[in-house]
């Protein structure tokens, strides 16, 4: 199994997941051009990809879905009240899927597991992807930690996971109250010192990436979110990725069977 970002923060959110013959998405909040040209920088043709797996409906996770998979006949899986949520972002779409929290799916080559999680949104989800011999978790919006994504997410090979603010700069920072209330609320997103405890609790000797993701561009740093993952893992700083706005090139997972 490989991944890669194709974009990572307010600005758009794509991560795009392979295994064998099987491509998916998840979430396309880029618009279709400049989705294309990632896309085409990662050796990807666009009409390869099998699915997109849209989180929530938020427009930087969703807001190019709709024009990409018209483009090029690809199905949209999302929970109905996501569905629900997104309205015209969704329209004109062949196939839209519903897929239950609770459940999983397979895609071609992979299984893929939706996880409920507490977000500002009408039923967020995140995705655990596997392929039978390793198993990635995307994680990128979520306010807090619950019991059932601290057990969704454990004993995976690679993690994706969000450190959105340092406490300190959104507090000082120059969003107004209602804004850093909502993001440092419980239903809004994670900031370092909480990502770092969520990637101790879920962290295994089996990991081989850990990948700091949507992180602010006012309220936060790369240096800041590696040094958080860093210590919660008792590792070189070096070793921990960090996602851009530019994306992430691709990241091999390898089984050890």
């Amino acid at each position: 199994m490989r991944f890669c970002s194709l974009g990572s923060g307010s600005t758009g959110n794509a991560w795009l997941v392979e295994s064998g013959a099987t491509r998916v998405l998840v979430d396309c909040g880029i618009g279709p051009e400049r989705l294309g040209a990632r896309l085409l920088r990662a050796g990807v043709e666009p009409s390869s990809i099998a699915a997109i797996l849209v989180t929530h409906e938020h427009d930087d996770h969703v807001g190019g879905a709709a024009a990409f998979a018209r483009r090029h006949s690809i199905p949209v899986h999302a929970t109905y009240g996501t569905l629900q949520g997104a309205g015209s972002a969704l329209a004109g779409v062949e196939r839209l899927l519903e897929l239950a929290p609770s459940g999983s799916l397979s895609i071609g080559d992979l299984e893929v597991l939706p996880v409920a999680v507490p977000h500002d949104a009408r039923e967020p989800v995140q995705y655990v992807l596997g392929d039978g011999h390793v198993r990635l978790g995307v994680m990128t919006d979520l306010g807090s930690i619950t019991p059932h994504v601290v057990s969704s997410f454990s004993g995976l090979d690679a993690l994706v996971l969000e450190a959105n603010h340092d406490e300190d700069m959104l507090r000082q920072g120059p969003y107004p109250r209602f804004l850093k209330e909502r993001v440092g609320g419980r239903y809004g997103h994670l900031s370092n010192a909480v990502a770092a405890r969520l990637l101790s609790a879920v962290a295994n000797d089996r990991l081989q990436h850990v990948v700091a993701a949507h992180l602010s561009l006012k309220n936060n740093t790369e240096a800041l979110a590696r040094q958080a993952f860093a210590a919660a893992l008792g590792c070189s700083e070096s070793w921990i990725a960090v996602a851009s706005d530019e994306g992430l090139d691709w990241r091999e997972v390898v089984s050890a069977r």
